[in-house]
């Protein structure tokens, strides 16, 4: 056969990818940030990823894995003993050391107008020790027996590229200079990443020598994009379409459940909120959100299976408390609220409000999973215990934004774990917000409660784990029965690929082309 007869076959059977040099990705979550401690936000972590690697790097299943950081132990209950990796170069060249770890401990607590900080990482070392260029030893106060698990959440920084360097640096590129597996291009924010391979990366030869990662937050557009063949892989797969794109032979759709509960904050805890009114639009005298009764009302009135057959498709599973069946801190006694509308009525006739009252539900229409349809859902769910509901479905960018300037009264979230714990969203959705300890930094409903913070402190100081998983529940408890936030779900992440790529799926729903590689 001829040169060219090859490869025309070649082309005709559709194996391009498998010696594909470049790789086009689209994503359907807004990035808002390329440094790496800005937002503690899914789509920028994954993002980040690709510049900036961690002393531990999670696997699909946030197991901590070898990362900058190839040994690592306790050497007394207040201590951990990191030691990096010899060789490790930044994009630059500049070798990575201790000191950039300890570089890293000192900006993220600082970093100016973060909106959801990375400091829950930091908080519980007293003290960074450069022992010597390749060892690092962390001081705690307490025993902290999750710091492996955190420095998986943790990119790692250098001195060099960024001391005296603001957001805005990274965002030009200038200081997004990291040790990971790709170097920046180009960057556009609310558009488009490009990235060149690392050819330096410790953890050798990657799959792809440029990567497009694009931001494509209408759900048709980015399954078009992938249908047309001008991406070849796309994240949040449209749940209506799975089942059509499983039996189209052009396509490989790849699938995880995941650790991410989505669920409602109500702004239960300050005496007056600006989005709830009687009927005629007038302010209330008091916040009703405050008392339990209404929550617990709001709660009963959502029919979670609904959802989750008719909105999710069936790719999500109904939800009451934060972590799902399966993960370290789950209380298989603490099930959702069943779907009681009589009995919602009746708790807000108890509370004053036998004919309800209106509020504006705000969320995202392009950050999870068919956000907005779960939005419209709730809307009219509410409606039959006489809640009116006016529904504002806002961008992600505008809406997390205005949400962390506590604008609204109720609110669309989604949270998962870095840890594999419940210690991440116990910590910043649900304690007693204190900057100081880096805790309550995504706590919207402002919820605060003795007994819930005691009972986390006790957790995440306790080794064992069988009793830190038993101070879990207990703490958990706590804001479940005072509906400190109203879970709703957790949803299946859903990945799709052209022919010729496969996807290893992930809990934490991060999309890398790290885990895309070229089928065969």
């Amino acid at each position: 056969m001829s040169r060219l007869a090859s490869a025309l076959a070649f082309l005709l059977l559709g194996a391009a990818p498998a010696l594909a040099q470049d790789v086009n990705i689209a994503v359907g979550g807004a990035f808002t940030s390329l440094d790496p401690h800005f937002h503690n936000l899914t789509p920028n972590s994954a993002l980040t990823q690709h510049l900036f690697d961690r002393l531990l790097e999670p696997d699909a299943d946030l197991r901590p894995q070898a990362g900058l950081a190839d040994r690592w132990e306790a050497t007394s209950p207040t201590t951990w003993e990191f030691h990096l990796r010899p060789g490790i170069r930044f994009h630059d060249g500049t070798p990575f050391t201790a000191d950039d770890v300890a570089f890293t401990f000192q900006r993220v607590p600082n970093v100016a107008g973060s909106p959801s900080s990375y400091a829950f990482f930091t908080r519980p070392v007293r003290e960074v020790v450069v022992v010597d260029p390749l060892t690092v030893r962390f001081v705690t106060d307490t025993p902290a027996p999750l710091i492996p698990a955190m420095m998986q959440g943790l990119p790692m920084t250098g001195r060099r590229q960024g001391e005296g360097m603001t957001t805005a640096d990274y965002n030009s590129g200038r200081a997004a200079i990291g040790t990971g597996p790709y170097r920046l291009v180009s960057y556009t924010p609310g558009d488009r990443a490009v990235l060149a391979r690392n050819g330096d990366w410790y953890g050798g030869p990657v799959a792809w020598n440029r990567i497009t990662y694009r931001f494509i937050g209408n759900d048709s557009a980015r399954l078009a994009a992938l249908k047309a063949g001008d991406v070849d892989l796309i994240d949040q797969v449209p749940t209506r379409d799975v089942a059509d794109l499983a039996r189209d032979s052009r396509i490989a759709v790849f699938s995880k459940p995941s650790l991410r509960n989505i669920y409602l904050y109500l702004d239960g805890w300050r005496d007056q909120t600006p989005f709830v009114t009687d009927h005629q639009g007038r302010p209330l005298p008091s916040n009703p959100l405050r008392d339990v009764r209404v929550r617990h009302a709001l709660s009963l009135a959502i029919n979670r299976a609904g959802i989750v057959s008719q909105v999710m498709d069936g790719q999500a599973a109904p939800s009451g408390q934060l972590l799902p069946a399966g993960s370290v801190g789950h209380d298989p006694a603490l099930l959702p609220d069943a779907y009681d509308p009589e009995a919602a009525r009746k708790l807000l006739a108890e509370a004053g409000f036998p004919q309800g009252f209106s509020l504006t539900l705000h969320g995202p229409n392009d950050r999870y999973v068919n956000d907005a349809q779960i939005l419209q859902a709730i809307a009219q769910m509410w409606a039959r215990i006489g809640v009116r509901v006016r529904v504002e479905a806002l961008p992600s960018s505008a809406f997390f934004t205005r949400s962390v300037r506590d604008e609204f009264s109720v609110g669309l979230l989604g949270w998962g774990t870095g840890t594999g714990e419940p210690d991440s969203p116990l910590a910043n959705l649900l304690a007693t917000t204190d900057s100081s300890r880096g805790r309550g930094s995504t706590n919207r409903s402002h919820y605060s409660s003795a007994g819930f913070d005691a009972a986390l402190d006790r957790a995440m100081g306790t080794i064992d784990l069988a009793a830190r998983e038993a101070l879990y529940r207990q703490a958990t408890g706590i804001a479940m029965r005072d509906q400190a936030i109203i879970p709703l779900h957790h949803q299946v992440n859903i990945w799709a690929t052209r022919r010729g790529f496969v996807y290893e799926p992930r809990s934490d729903e991060r999309t890398l082309a790290m885990s895309l590689r070229p089928a065969g």
